[in-house]
Order: C-alpha cells, then sequence, then structure tokens
C-alpha cells in the first residue's frame, strides 16, 4: 500500500476476552498494511472493585504496557474497530466515556467519512451482541463515518453467524476467544483497511 491506511483498534477489556480480538484485529490489519495503534481507553471501576476479582486485577497488570486512547487518536485514524464487552446490551460505561469525548472533532467535521467497525464479548449467549454492535453504530451516524462489517462475505462467517461484527461467548470470562471469533476478528480488520482505503483514493481522487 503506497499510502498506508492509519487505523485505530481502541477498545475496553476487563479480563482479556477483547483485549485477545484487539490483538487479533491488529495483527490482521498489520498484514493487510495498515499503521496500528492499539488503544485501551481509561478504566472507570474502582480499585477494590478490580482487586476483588483475580481475573480482573491479574488483566489490569498484564496490560500495563498498552497506551490508553485519546481523541487524538481518532483524529489521526482513516478508520477505527472498538471492542468492547456488552454491559446489558449495550457498550461498556469505559469505551462509552471516551466516545462522549469526541464532541470537539463530530463538531469539526473531522470523523466525516472515516471508516468503522467493531466487535464485542458477552458473558453468556444472547447476551446482547447485536445490540450492543449495532448501539455503537449508531455513533457512527452521528459522526458520518461509514460502517463496514465482516457481513457474509466469506465462508467462516456462516460459523460464527453475526454478520453485524465479531462477537464471542465468554462465559463470564472462563473461555476465551475461540477460532470462529478471531478469524471474524481477523477479518472484520481486513475489510475496514481495503474500504477504507478505497475511501481514501476516491477522496484523492475527488
Amino acid at each position: 500500500m503506497d499510502d498506508p491506511i492509519n487505523l485505530s483498534v481502541i477498545y475496553y477489556s476487563a479480563t482479556g476476552t477483547t483485549y485477545k480480538m484487539a490483538q487479533a484485529a491488529v495483527e490482521a490489519a498489520e498484514k493487510a498494511g495498515a499503521q496500528v495503534r492499539l488503544r485501551k481507553v481509561r478504566e472507570l471501576a474502582p480499585e477494590e472493585a478490580i482487586r476483588s476479582n483475580s481475573g480482573w486485577h491479574a488483566h489490569r497488570l498484564e496490560t500495563e504496557d498498552v497506551m490508553e486512547a485519546e481523541i487524538d487518536d481518532l483524529a489521526w485514524s482513516d478508520a477505527v474497530i472498538f471492542g468492547t464487552p456488552t454491559r446489558y446490551g449495550v457498550m461498556a460505561a469505559q469505551l462509552k466515556q471516551f466516545i462522549d469525548g469526541s464532541g470537539p472533532l463530530w463538531a469539526k467535521g473531522v470523523l466525516v467519512n472515516k471508516v468503522f467497525s467493531g466487535f464485542c464479548s458477552t458473558a453468556t449467549a444472547h447476551g446482547g451482541q447485536e445490540a450492543t454492535l449495532l448501539s455503537l453504530y449508531n455513533v457512527v451516524y452521528h459522526w458520518g463515518g461509514i460502517v463496514v462489517t465482516p457481513g457474509y462475505v466469506e465462508p467462516s462467517q456462516f460459523v460464527g453467524g453475526n454478520p453485524y461484527g465479531a462477537s464471542h461467548t465468554s462465559n463470564n470470562g472462563e473461555i476465551p476467544p475461540d477460532e470462529a471469533a478471531l478469524t471474524a476478528t481477523a477479518l472484520t480488520a481486513r475489510r475496514v483497511v481495503d474500504i477504507a482505503a478505497a475511501v481514501k483514493r476516491g477522496l484523492a481522487a475527488g
């Protein structure tokens, strides 16, 4: 790619499920030729809550070296992939707070025509995966962005069965992302890079 796509993978993860999916997105996007930033959003939960859950506390230590997302990461990016666990059928508050800080960019039209996608995880089957992704995309519509999903463009998508974005059922963090979830996440990243590159070329030629 002569003019590489700048892509940010911005996620929240408590015990590591969405982090593992984020890593799959980064790997696939880099293989597709993008320049990629992996960023976690700021934690909002109190220290006592984190320390009360061994998996949560361990994951925080595991990812201490991952930089926290800043609004400037959105401005830098041609494309963004968001990752989040589901909280009552919508994105986690930590990711929502980050997104809520995008007002200055939105007001200036900085986010218009950027490409966006998402992936998520739930504790249980039917725990709100589709609802979470669809509610996340509502934000993109307000920004004037372009939503790209994995759809059913490859046979592997009929295994996972979620055309709205990659998703995984973790059984409260006990089951790490399986091959179907990671394959769908990688497919999402490749499609985001491809479509973002086409949009960028088109705008440049415009």
